[in-house]
């Protein structure tokens, strides 16, 4: 195994397998031929467009796009082919700085092929020869690789929330760590990939911050995590390379982290210009 692996894993798809998903000439998503036809049972919502599916044209307003989706969704589900929605809502926008098309429930996104946005927080604690990170250990009720290896926080970006907001909120609720140190998190840069999962294409842009830890703060397990340990970022790095026990992402971001401290570089690391470049990858149409 190597690094280049997990970035690889999250780069694997093949577009021939589907077809696009589109607002008023835009593309947004990508959907399988098999969602895209229980799409377009519903007329009223959506319709046949070069070649794939469209919101009706006479939606107008991201108010109502969004009820019309909202709508149908029980019947969208039924089929066994759209996902059961988990009650947070999702902007639908191909860049951070547009604005959005609608609004869907986050269960839904990949169904679409929609990018997703998020946000992962490196905990660092600076020890005299190394940083330290702080990672966490999913809970096993999570939906998405339970039980797997994790950042101290992450979590999708709600559509009424700004990224800082988010961050703020997702310490409190996954480590219980106070406003006044989450509010210090400094934002480094960003990840981009996508790739093919049975919910369908996954198109992720995840925002990434670095937050030094006091000495004396530890982040508490919650519903969404089982609990904390402190790695020194060298043994994080070999079990990114040796293993799977992160989920598909972190390793994404760990890679990231390293890449930008330095310690994984042109000279130590073979892969390195493929790795910086896989980093970044984004799906085609789905800008």
């Amino acid at each position: 195994m190597s690094f280049l692996n997990k970035v690889q894993r999250c780069n694997r798809r093949d577009l021939r397998r589907y077809v696009p998903f589109s607002v008023e000439g835009t593309q947004y998503g990508w959907l399988t031929p098999e969602r895209a036809a229980v799409l377009l049972n519903h007329r009223s919502v959506f319709q046949p467009a070069a070649g794939g599916v469209a919101l009706n044209p006479l939606l107008t307003t991201v108010k109502a796009r969004s009820k019309a989706i909202a709508d149908i969704t029980p019947d969208l589900v039924a089929t066994g082919l759209f996902s059961k929605p988990r009650g947070e809502l999702y902007a639908v926008r191909n860049m951070w700085s547009a604005a959005p098309a609608f609004r869907i429930d986050r269960a839904l996104n990949p169904n679409f092929g929609l990018r997703a946005y998020g946000v992962h927080v490196n905990g660092i604690v600076q020890k005299r020869w190394q940083p330290y990170l702080w990672i966490g250990t999913r809970a096993e009720t999570l939906l998405v690789e339970p039980g797997k290896l994790d950042n101290m926080v992450a979590g999708g970006q709600p559509a009424d929330l700004s990224l800082m907001e988010n961050v703020i909120k997702e310490c409190d609720e996954e480590a219980h760590i106070p406003r006044r140190i989450a509010r210090t998190a400094k934002p480094t840069g960003v990840i981009t990939y996508s790739f093919e999962a049975p919910e369908g294409l996954r198109a992720d842009t995840l925002f990434c911050y670095d937050l030094v830890m006091p000495a004396l703060v530890k982040p508490q397990p919650s519903d969404e995590s089982m609990g904390y340990e402190l790695m020194p970022v060298s043994k994080v790095l070999r079990l990114v390379r040796s293993s799977e026990l992160f989920k598909f992402n972190v390793n994404l971001v760990i890679i990231d982290f390293a890449i930008r401290h330095g310690l994984l570089t042109a000279e130590n690391e073979p892969d390195f210009e493929n790795l910086v470049a896989g980093l970044h990858e984004r799906c085609p149409s789905v800008m």
